[in-house]
């Protein structure tokens, strides 16, 4: 992304952070004002209207609310606001985390034209950091194989997910991954879409896949459970904010024969081998 045209101005948007935490007046999305803010960067924009982000400095306002970027993605913030705050998240990351030369060690400067950020010493550019992570739901018939990680609230299971290694395709990702974890083989590869996840800087991306062959072997200290689920017995799934939540209830339109959204309605199918 390019830098804005001008400087920040006081109508602009401004998605604010104080620490670890996501700072919303009683309505709307915060103008920049007169707000005491450090680190601003431009995002993009909203509604046709620029949008930063930055750090808060001083005394909390009086009438603003306070809540963690989780609890604003499950709902407590408009959903069209997700995608900014998740990029807000992951350019903050990029900022906290790459403040020296990774070859000289000579402090970064900010690049002048995108987000990423210079060595004013060796030349070295550095840009934020991004990890795809597929994430599989394997249909057999009218189930779903579901797993749920040692990690998860209790009773919760989701589709299977894993990174992308170095060199490796996201088709090639999705059958390793899902043979490693629960032990199964897959086919007929479908990729439903994608989605920013901002804990740190992951981008996922969701396929469906048909079930092959093979049983259910539990991937030991990654896989605490796995499953078969029927269309009408699911377990508890993830919250609303994750596409592991949209994929599986994409699937299970489709399976009970549900028209999509326009959107949706056509799969692009990858070309995979088992």
């Amino acid at each position: 992304m390019t830098s804005p045209s001008g400087p920040a101005q006081a109508q602009d948007y401004c998605v604010v952070w104080h620490g670890d935490a996501l700072l919303l007046p009683e309505s709307g999305l915060p103008r920049l004002g007169q707000l005491p803010l450090t680190g601003l960067r431009h995002l993009g924009e909203l509604a046709g209207q620029r949008c930063f982000v930055g750090e808060w400095v001083g005394p909390l306002p009086a009438g603003w609310r306070s809540l963690s970027l989780r609890q604003a993605l499950a709902g407590q913030a408009p959903a069209d606001w997700a995608g900014l705050l998740s990029r807000a998240r992951m350019l903050r990351t990029f900022d906290r985390t790459h403040r020296y030369c990774s070859a000289c060690a000579t402090p970064l400067r900010d690049h002048d034209h995108d987000h990423g950020k210079v060595c004013p010493s060796c030349g070295l550019l550095s840009y934020p950091k991004l990890s795809p992570a597929m994430m599989a739901l394997v249909v057999r018939d009218r189930q779903l194989l579901l797993a749920r990680s040692p990690h998860f609230p209790p009773g919760v299971y989701s589709a299977l997910a894993g990174f992308v290694e170095p060199g490796e395709t996201l088709e090639a990702c999705v059958h390793r991954e899902v043979q490693e974890e629960v032990g199964v083989r897959i086919h007929n590869l479908r990729y439903l879409g994608s989605q920013g996840w901002p804990f740190p800087h992951s981008l996922m991306l969701a396929f469906v896949a048909d079930y092959l062959d093979g049983e259910i072997t539990p991937q030991a200290g990654e896989i605490e459970s796995a499953h078969w689920f029927d269309l009408d017995q699911l377990p508890a799934l993830p919250s609303q904010a994750s596409i592991a939540h949209s994929l599986i209830h994409r699937a299970v339109a489709m399976l009970n024969g549900q028209p999509l959204a326009s959107d949706e309605a056509e799969l692009r199918y990858a070309r995979a081998a088992p």
